[in-house]
């Protein structure tokens, strides 16, 4: 197993090693820790868990043109190179399909438990301290503003409507961030969340302090 996930992890910082900072190697190793983390108290296979985690973003549709299949097939043939349990390869793939926030919009699809580990995972680095700090990144990627008091955040209604919105990075924690502590699956992950999201409530009271020049 270890030689696996070795192997996992240097085929992944060696694809991501230009990737945009709030999506690269980093991105996915808190990811991977988190998701260990949470599988102690959740029991579950830890090698699923373990793959998912670190594949996940293998390339990310953001990235890739919106093109959604290329990072699950991506990370199949990858496993399958190692040989892996088919059933396992199987399992990984479905979890990359299924668990982005993006794809919440489309109602309950595939879930498992090791699905709902690494999605808390990857949810809880969109949040807090280090989220913040990755929306901003990506925003600057981006070239969005920072705020524009005109532009009001938005209640997506749909997948396509919140993969096309171009709003200001502080509309990001309206219609993303502040969201997730709710959609959280495991003990651990609400109590971490719990934290994180009242650290960004804190960050927007500031920001907003700041922005009117107090």
């Amino acid at each position: 197993m270890q030689d696996i996930v070795k192997a996992t992890i240097d085929f992944v910082k060696k694809t991501l090693e230009n990737a945009e900072a709030g999506h690269d190697w980093f991105h996915i190793e808190r990811v991977y820790k988190t998701a260990l983390n949470i599988n102690e108290d959740e029991k579950g296979n830890e090698l699923v868990v373990s793959f998912a985690a670190l594949l996940h973003d293998i390339a990310d549709p953001k990235f890739n043109n919106g093109d959604e299949e290329l990072g699950p097939n991506l990370a199949e043939s990858f496993l399958k190179s190692l040989s892996v349990n088919e059933d396992i390869v199987a399992h990984v793939k479905l979890i990359i399909q299924n668990m982005s926030f993006k794809n919440s919009f489309d109602g309950k699809g595939f879930t498992s438990k090791e699905m709902q580990i690494v999605q808390d995972a990857d949810r809880l680095d969109a949040i807090g301290a280090i989220g913040i700090a990755r929306a901003f990144t990506y925003g600057g990627f981006k070239n969005r503003v920072l705020y524009d008091p005109s532009i009001p955040p938005k209640q997506h209604l749909n997948k396509e409507s919140y993969k096309n919105t171009t709003a200001p990075t502080i509309n990001h924690f309206y219609e993303k961030l502040l969201l997730l502590k709710d959609m959280m699956n495991t003990s651990a992950g609400k109590n971490i969340a719990l934290k994180r999201h009242n650290f960004m409530l804190q960050y927007l009271d500031n920001f907003y302090s700041e922005w009117e020049g107090k």
